[in-house]
């Protein structure tokens, strides 16, 4: 058992905690309805993210594991989310060492952008648990041997399983 009186590792010694953001820390139910139907809308879909209402399981969560962890958020969001995705983290008071967001026109489902995701950052520094809403990112990950946290608070929609699994837009 760790000394509760010994200093925290140096930084570059700790291990990452690797956390997606809609579904986890962020509710992302109040915008699904642009996604609904044959048509959607995209623009309107994320245009929306800002205002997503903090999910405070997943916000504890972080915050505890922030302590004794470098956070490292993997999010399905395009690239071109990055400003309001980092204001939405500073309004809630959640940490950032760093924000992997979705390439320009990278479709592929989620479970593979990830996938290669994680295995660039191990190769940097210990991977100590990924927690992800995704069933099928989970299921992957699951299968890799990495330690995933499955985020059940929200319920997962079909809708959000076609953004991210089928059309790799989330």
């Amino acid at each position: 058992m760790p000394d509760a009186d010994a200093p925290p590792p140096p930084v570059a010694e700790r291990p990452l905690a690797v956390v997606d953001v809609d579904g986890v820390v962020a509710d992302v139910r109040h915008r699904l309805h642009f996604l609904e139907g044959p048509r959607k809308d995209w623009d309107g879909f994320f245009a929306a993210a800002p205002d997503d209402p903090p999910l405070d399981v997943g916000i504890r969560r972080v915050r505890e594991l922030a302590e004794d962890h470098d956070v490292v958020w993997l999010t399905g969001r395009p690239e071109s989310l990055r400003e309001p995705t980092l204001a939405w983290f500073a309004a809630h008071g959640l940490p950032v060492q760093q924000l992997i967001m979705r390439r320009g026109s990278d479709r592929r489902p989620a479970k593979v952008v990830k996938r290669a995701e994680l295995r660039r950052l191990a190769a940097r520094r210990p991977v100590a648990v990924v927690i992800d809403d995704d069933p099928a990112v989970v299921a992957a990950l699951a299968a890799d041997g990495w330690p995933v946290e499955h985020a059940t608070w929200v319920g997962y929609t079909e809708t959000l399983a076609n953004a991210q699994e089928v059309t790799g837009r989330t």
